[in-house]
Order: C-alpha cells, then sequence, then structure tokens
C-alpha cells in the first residue's frame, strides 16, 4: 500500500507541474498575443491616418496634370483628338480683312446724241469731239470733206485714236466720224458727192452695198496724198429717221517709205479697229421735238 500512494503522489505532482507549465505558457502566449495586437492596431490608426492626410491634400491641390494625363484610349466616351481640332476651327472661323480692289474702268465709252439719235462705243483713249467742232482733219491735208451729193450735212461726233497708238510706224493719225444731213431723200442718201478712186485705172468704182450689223449701207473710200502725207478714208451712208447718216472712218500716215527704222503701218489692222466702232451704232428713235433742231449737241455718258 505503502508503494501505491507513492505512485499517486507522484502523479499528482506531475499533473501540478503539467497545469503550471501550461498555466505559464498560456500567460505568456496571451502577453504575446495583446502585444501583436496593440501592434497591428497602431499600425492600423497610422496608416489610415496616412492615408486621410494623403486624400485631403489631393482634394486641395490643382489638377491640370491629370487632364493631360489622360489617355484617350482609356475613355472611350472621348472621341479621338476633339481637343486638338476645336483650336484650329476656331481660328479659321475668325473673320478675314479683305483688301479692297480697285475698281476697273471699262475699256470702252459710250457716247449717245439726243438730237440726232445716234449712239455707239468707242475706245476710252480716244478723244471725243463733238457739235461744231466735230469735222475732222488729217495732219498736212485739212478738213476731211463730207461725202453728201447735197449740202446741208452736220456733223455729229468725232472719236479721234492717239497719235501713238502704233509706235514705231509711219502712223499719223485715225478717226472715226459721224455727220447727219436731213435735206436727202431716202435714193439720194445712196450716193456720193465722189466715188472711189483707188481703181488702177482711175476711173471711179461705184458705191457697194454691206451689211454692218444688221443695217444695210452704201460704202464707198477715198484716196490723196501730198509729197509726205497719205490719207485714206472710208464712207458708209444709211437712211434712217427720216435723215440720211454719214460715217466717216479715216487714216493718215507720214511719207511714202520708210526712213530710221520706221515701218509702215498696218491700214487693215487699223480700219479693223474704226469698223468695230462703226459696228456699235446705234439709231434711236428721235422725239418730235428734236425733229426740227440740228445736229450737234452730244452728251457723252461711261457705259
Amino acid at each position: 500500500m505503502t508503494t501505491t500512494w507513492k505512485s499517486d503522489r507522484n502523479t499528482n505532482d506531475k499533473k501540478s507541474t503539467n497545469q503550471a507549465t501550461n498555466a505559464t505558457i498560456s500567460g505568456r502566449m496571451l502577453s504575446s498575443c495583446s502585444r501583436q495586437q496593440k501592434f497591428v492596431m497602431i499600425a492600423c490608426f497610422t496608416i489610415l491616418a496616412l492615408l486621410l492626410a494623403m486624400s485631403a491634400c489631393s482634394k486641395q491641390s490643382p489638377k491640370p496634370a491629370l487632364a493631360g494625363v489622360s489617355n484617350p484610349a482609356s475613355s472611350p466616351a472621348a472621341p479621338p483628338a476633339a481637343t486638338a481640332v476645336a483650336p484650329t476651327a476656331t481660328v479659321a472661323a475668325a473673320p478675314l480683312s479683305k483688301k479692297k480692289t480697285p475698281r476697273k474702268r471699262p475699256a470702252n465709252v459710250a457716247y449717245s446724241d439726243p438730237n440726232s439719235g445716234v449712239s455707239f462705243l468707242y475706245p476710252r483713249k480716244f478723244a471725243l469731239t463733238s457739235g461744231d467742232k466735230a469735222q475732222p482733219q488729217l495732219p498736212g491735208l485739212g478738213d476731211v470733206p463730207m461725202n453728201f451729193v447735197q449740202s446741208g450735212g452736220v456733223a455729229v461726233a468725232t472719236v479721234a485714236a492717239p497719235s501713238a497708238s502704233y509706235p514705231g510706224t509711219d502712223f499719223a493719225s485715225a478717226f472715226f466720224n459721224v455727220n447727219v444731213n436731213r435735206s436727202l431723200s431716202p435714193q439720194e442718201c445712196e450716193h456720193f458727192a465722189f466715188t472711189d478712186t483707188r481703181d488702177a485705172d482711175g476711173e471711179p468704182v461705184d458705191a457697194e452695198r454691206v451689211k454692218v450689223g444688221s443695217t444695210d449701207m452704201e460704202t464707198t473710200s477715198d484716196f490723196s496724198a501730198s509729197a509726205i502725207q497719205q490719207a485714206e478714208t472710208q464712207y458708209y451712208h444709211s437712211y434712217e429717221n427720216g435723215a440720211c447718216y454719214e460715217y466717216v472712218l479715216g487714216l493718215g500716215t507720214a511719207g511714202f517709205a520708210t526712213e530710221g527704222g520706221i515701218e509702215h503701218v498696218n491700214r487693215d489692222e487699223v480700219f479693223a479697229r474704226l469698223q468695230k466702232i462703226l459696228a456699235t451704232v446705234q439709231i434711236n428713235p428721235l422725239e418730235r421735238e428734236h425733229l426740227a433742231e440740228p445736229a450737234g449737241a452730244a452728251v457723252s455718258s461711261e457705259e
């Protein structure tokens, strides 16, 4: 029995020792766990405080850089390159200042005479004379005569080309002239006081009937010359408004031969230019008060 008691005592001592050891370990473990929890909690509070501080700073700081850094591909709602095109469109929409271009004057000038009803266009550089001063002249040859079969003709207007129109040639002058004679009949208007003298045999040439625009006219020409001057004139007659209208195209040249490199002017070219004026002639109906008035008072107006 003595042996059995010892065994139980030893067993109880061992249990007590184990319990004390376990209690010590549990206390240590509890103490260690509580310390770790405190450390974790402190760390969490510290991190939370840092996050709050960073969030407050980010709200207060301006964000222009974020808009520039944003990637268009990451935001499908925004159209690509929209912000880059906007400034260009604004610049293009701005009104541009327009420079005023000088207004060009027309090459031709319109002439109209209410007394005779004559109107025509002529080059702006030509010189116009009307009324009593409209009788044309050729240098060295004097006045160019009218070619009516009866007297009573009145000069209406004359336009003359500048003397320097054909430099380097023997050109002296060129003109377009309008005359009117109210004392002639339609049959008399078809004839001329002198006929064409260009025939090689010196025989007169009968007047020709030509069409200028929509008007039928009779035409003839005359040629005269002196030692140093030559003159050629072309006459056209038409009967309208109860009167005979005469149109004279004239060309004057200096000398028979070229001297010092001067060439003969192209006569066909000069007369073609004068015939363009003739092609613009219009005869407007006359009012009754103008029928008894002599032609000569003219009014010119620009086209």
